[in-house]
């Protein structure tokens, strides 16, 4: 079936000698994985390697076959063409960051558009604002609610977080939960938008035990999650 879609790219790598295996998400097909054959050495193609960055927003002609096996794209072009994602060297670190977890985070091969949409205007947010150090917090924290692990905020005023339960509570009553500065930090994060998160001030120490927690938080409720390998890097930017 061919289709045109919108597309987000999670990963390229690089494979033989001329090769690409890009992983995207698409508004029409969700999860899909593609073989690009020879774009890394040509140049009049319709295909062009500096179209498949972390999180690029591509419409595509795509083939999908729906086997299991990999896709072909027939033409893309970039849709939405950012500022200083790519450019701006702690925002490119950032979205390695991000494209690596929603790489890890989203495994649906079916239509999605609610969670697509939501990714492709955090991503417009995040490309037209200076201001970025709460964001992939927060955004990590919207998408647990696309991913069905939002916690439950309906007690929030309670002192204890339980990881493992993804609720607030009176007492400690798990190994996973938890009454600590980083915990009323994480409160904070709770019901914001992005706007909103520009008020928010935080030590660098404050920012990344914050950060710790919601990655601790995936690795609870997501099955097969991977600690990203771009965060060192991340942390390393942001730590300066």
């Amino acid at each position: 079936m061919i289709e045109t879609t919108r597309a987000i790219v999670f990963s390229s790598l690089k494979y033989a000698e001329a090769d690409l295996i890009v992983t995207c998400f698409t508004r029409k097909s969700g999860l899909k994985t593609y073989l690009l054959r020879g774009v890394l050495k040509s140049r009049k193609g319709k295909l062009k390697a500096s179209y498949f960055l972390p999180l690029t927003q591509l419409e595509i002609v795509a083939s999908h076959k729906n086997k299991g096996t990999l896709e072909s794209i027939r033409e893309a072009k970039v849709y939405n063409t950012y500022q200083s994602l790519h450019t701006n060297i702690v925002k490119s670190s950032l979205a390695l960051f991000l494209a690596e977890m929603l790489k890890n985070s989203i495994q649906e091969e079916e239509m999605n558009p609610r969670l697509f949409d939501f990714i492709e205007a955090s991503l417009q947010w995040l490309d037209h604002h200076e201001a970025i150090a709460n964001f992939h917090i927060l955004f990590l924290l919207k998408l647990t609610e696309h991913l069905g692990c939002y916690p439950d905020t309906s007690e929030i005023e309670l002192p204890y977080f339980n990881l493992a339960e993804g609720q607030f509570q009176n007492e400690d009553i798990s190994i996973y939960s938890e009454m600590s500065e980083r915990v009323d930090n994480f409160k904070r994060f709770i019901g914001i938008n992005f706007d909103n998160s520009l008020a928010l001030k935080l030590t660098k120490k404050a920012r990344l035990d914050v950060l710790n927690l919601v990655l601790e938080y995936y690795q609870l409720h997501l099955h097969g999650y991977k600690k990203p390998k771009s965060l060192a890097v991340l942390n390393q930017l942001f730590n300066q």
